[in-house]
């Protein structure tokens, strides 16, 4: 059983670069494997490894300065939901495209799971899903608004055109772990919206905290890892996987469809591959088949991208 941890934390790095590499050599000797983003404005990741691995990595990120207060949600997989260990250098670690909005200056207010139920169920409450258009359709909160959005940058001019439709309603987002909703809260405070709330931890903690029969979440949550999506219990979905060539969740009904090739192409970017990039999936997934074939594990396809 692996220990599956994602965190984030904005706190000013003064060197992001410096930390990269004892990062590096921790996870190795730990055998972590995942994604680590470092910026000037903070640290993002999702890992997963022996639990005592994990607990090393977490004690070394809360040793950086300003880090003392990161905040880890855990939950098990039972295969190695990651391919290796990656620590990027980022401008962002959640890109809004947006340099001057910081949630330093100020967020929404939180909200815990415990409450949250009452909060999105009151008339004068809007609630937003601030996820891309993929993540939505997995599942979501019963009726939260869909922004239609290809990528976190997409918000900030969606919520420009939407912006008058809000007028005097109270303001809930959320969002998968909760670090998307610090910068869309502090763009919607920064533009003088005084009652926006966000939900503590994210859609991950309410699945966690919140009973499956007082739930208000429908469908799974997108998770950017192998494991595709959870539910209730943050227990893996499996009935969804990943298109291996665009890194978009797939269901049954997806798998279906004609454009499907498993490894190559669904029904999503087939018509945008070229016969190169066919041909080089083809391989890919022919060299999974092999592997399989000999009970070997490949290094496969690679962690869908962060948000």
């Amino acid at each position: 059983m692996f220990t599956v941890a994602a965190f984030y934390h904005f706190a000013p790095l003064a060197d992001p670069a410096a930390l990269r590499a004892p990062l590096l050599a921790l996870g190795h000797g730990a055998a972590l494997r995942g994604s680590i983003l470092l910026a000037p404005e903070g640290i993002n990741g999702t890992v997963a490894g022996p639990a005592g691995g994990i607990a090393a990595l977490l004690a070394h990120l809360r040793a950086l300065p300003g880090c003392a207060t990161l905040v880890s949600k855990e939950s098990a997989a039972r295969t190695q939901p990651f391919g290796r260990l990656k620590i990027r250098l980022k401008r962002e670690i959640v890109t809004m495209g947006r340099p001057d909005i910081s949630p330093h200056a100020g967020t929404g207010t939180y909200v815990a799971p415990a409450d949250w139920n009452a909060l999105i169920s009151a008339p004068d409450v809007a609630v937003i899903d601030t996820r891309n258009s993929y993540e939505v359709a997995i599942g979501s909160f019963v009726g939260a608004i869909d922004p239609g959005t290809r990528a976190f940058g997409d918000f900030p001019a969606w919520w420009a055109a939407h912006k008058p439709a809000f007028k005097g309603k109270r303001i809930a987002m959320f969002c998968t772990g909760g670090i998307r909703c610090e910068k869309a809260t502090a763009l919607l405070r920064s533009e003088g919206v005084e009652d926006v709330y966000h939900l503590r931890g994210g859609i991950l903690k309410y699945l966690e905290e919140v009973p499956a029969d007082q739930s208000l979440w429908q469908g799974g949550c997108f998770v950017f890892d192998q494991r595709v999506a959870v539910g209730h219990g943050l227990v893996a979905d499996t009935g969804h996987s990943l298109c291996h060539a665009c890194r978009q969740p797939l269901t049954p009904t997806d798998r279906a469809h004609p454009d499907y090739q498993e490894g190559v192409a669904c029904h999503r970017c087939a018509a945008d591959q070229t016969e190169t990039q066919r041909a080089r999936f083809r391989e890919r997934q022919r060299q999974i088949d092999i592997a399989r074939a000999r009970g070997q594990t490949h290094l496969g396809p690679q962690p869908a991208p962060r948000p």
